[in-house]
């Protein structure tokens, strides 16, 4: 599940896998799966608001290019 550089995921489905114990880290986290649960904006730029499904923790993406936003928006 890897979309661009920028993020860790899908840029199709937009869901991703808890692995970070801290942002970019890639290290072992639950491994629970990360549910797009909102956007968020920071300036110009915008984040995908990510929630686990195993520990409820929430987290955010930075989008890229490729991301497919209508998933998103869909919900």
């Amino acid at each position: 599940m890897k979309g661009s550089g920028y993020t860790n995921h899908c840029p199709k489905c937009l869901w991703s896998k808890h692995t970070d114990i801290y942002p970019g880290d890639r290290e072992e986290g639950c491994k629970g799966m990360m549910e797009p649960i909102n956007m968020e904006y920071e300036g110009r730029k915008i984040f995908i608001i990510h929630e686990c499904k195993e520990c409820g923790v929430k987290k955010r993406n930075r989008i890229s290019d490729d991301d497919n936003i209508e998933a998103l928006l869909k919900k």
